[in-house]
């Protein structure tokens, strides 16, 4: 028996009633996370509810980047829906099944789903839970202000222009690439507070290798 670092997320909601091509996005995306970031994998994230995924992963480190990946992804695709997760550090019971993140039992993975169910009451998208309560609380108040910058976001107005900053970050190389007036591109970059979400990328890599 071993404590691991389990990750859990669910949709939380969708622009469209096209559920059977919902889910299949939600397969290639969970897919291509996997086989991008399959070093920090114990065993892949594996959907086990239509809509859910688990996955236990090699350190808190790997965790947090992945759900950053998630999150990009799902920009990127202008997916129409919302990922809800928890993170939480505990204990499995059972060997690991390296192929599917399925059939295994342990006190870590009863709570991560117990906390799933609970953040479907509250105002967030975002749960930690690691026996280091002080990397634990910065950690999530981290993704409070990390929810409350992305969720200001316009993706279906702004999703070519978000995509070029996540992709080059600076509004110069931005204005270049999209062939736009830099003054306008730097007043952008102010409005969308790019500089904000790479600072906060840049303090939960701290955070997760301190």
């Amino acid at each position: 028996m071993k404590d691991y670092i389990i990750l859990m997320a669910d949709i939380i909601g969708s622009r469209t009633s096209n559920q059977t091509r919902l889910i299949a996005d939600f397969k290639e995306l969970v897919a291509t996370i996997n086989e991008k970031n399959k070093h920090y994998l114990v065993s892949p994230l594996t959907i086990t509810l239509g809509d859910e995924f688990q996955g236990i992963i090699g350190s808190i480190a790997g965790a947090v980047t992945i759900v950053l990946d998630l999150e990009e992804a799902l920009i990127r695709r202008n997916a129409g829906f919302k990922l809800r997760y928890v993170i939480v550090e505990g204990l499995i019971e059972t060997p690991i099944n390296a192929e599917i993140a399925y059939g295994m039992m342990g006190d870590g993975l009863t709570r991560a789903r117990k906390y799933l169910e609970n953040i479907k009451k509250e105002d967030t998208r975002f749960f930690i839970w690691l026996k280091d309560q002080a990397q634990k609380n910065a950690l999530n108040n981290l993704f409070i202000a990390l929810q409350d910058l992305i969720g200001d976001w316009n993706i279906e107005r702004d999703h070519r222009l978000i995509i070029a900053f996540l992709e080059y970050i600076d509004y110069k190389r931005v204005a270049m690439e999209l062939q736009k007036e830099r003054s306008l591109m730097w007043k952008r970059e102010k409005t969308l507070k790019i500089n904000s979400y790479f600072a906060l990328k840049e303090v939960a890599n701290y955070l997760t290798h301190v």
